[in-house]
């Protein structure tokens, strides 16, 4: 089991170590946690593209329906007018001779209204063959970068999963050198800072993140590290530079040589 640790100053290496483990799991998780949200938001941006895409083909495919009945149409009327006009031929009266000259007139304009209709179609499907074009291209645009972030982050996932693993090891170890009662209001700390910060150093007088000058006084006191000093500004915990230099860099050596034991 982990040695307890008693001084006040032991006390403030063992949250600074736990703060600088904890920040490193939070960043390997951020940089994970937006992927695959922006994963997510192109599968869903592909189905509704390639929904999309469905749509206008179907769309296209009914113009061309719409189109082919009108031709048929217009093939009918012209069976008609040639007939009305072989009738002409044999009629026994003027009256019968006006009668089917009004029914091709009729039938003539059947058909121009048919084929100003199949003109109008012909503009539709052009129009929805554009969007078509358009839709297809942003459809593979989107499926490129797809494959482009799933990659990211299988190599991300790959690259990062040992050394989550080993963090979260490191900060249950370094949780167990620290009395309850000061992990419980670190953990309070960090749960209420939106970048996880409970502890920080002191950096050009004030604690780091804030421009809120920290009294001379105060900073003497947190330099000689015989107490656990708050700053009553941001609430969080203080240390001062070199305490944080030296943790930090223990924590990212011990790390390191984990990584590397675990790459054998």
């Amino acid at each position: 089991m982990a040695k307890k640790v008693t001084t006040a100053e032991d006390k403030l290496r063992a949250l600074y170590s736990l703060q600088v483990i904890d920040s490193q799991i939070d960043k390997i998780r951020i940089v994970r946690g937006e992927l695959p949200l922006e994963v997510e938001d192109l599968e869903d941006e592909i189905e509704g593209l390639r929904t999309r895409v469905n749509k206008i083909e179907e769309d296209i495919a009914g113009i061309d329906q719409e189109m082919s009945n009108k031709r048929n149409h217009i093939e009918d009327l012209r069976q008609m007018i040639k007939k009305y006009e072989e009738q002409q031929q044999n009629v026994r009266n003027n009256r019968e001779y006006d009668s089917l000259s009004k029914e091709i007139e009729y039938q003539g304009l059947e058909i121009e209204l048919n084929e100003k209709k199949i003109k109008e179609f012909n503009a539709q499907k052009v129009h929805k063959q554009e969007a078509l074009e358009a839709s297809k291209k942003r459809l593979e645009d989107r499926e490129g970068d797809l494959e482009a972030k799933k990659s990211e982050l299988d190599e991300i996932i790959a690259e990062t999963q040992n050394e989550e693993q080993i963090l979260m090891k490191q900060s249950e170890k370094m949780k167990k050198t620290i009395e309850p009662r000061l992990l419980n209001a670190y953990e309070r700390i960090r749960g209420a800072s939106k970048n996880g910060l409970a502890v920080v150093p002191i950096e050009r007088e004030a604690s780091a993140g804030s421009f809120i000058k920290i009294p001379p006084q105060k900073q003497l006191d947190v330099a000689a590290r015989k107490k656990i000093i708050v700053d009553e500004h941001s609430g969080r915990l203080l240390v001062d530079k070199e305490l944080a230099e030296e943790e930090r860099d223990r924590v990212e050596k011990a790390l390191e040589k984990e990584l590397k034991k675990a790459t054998k």
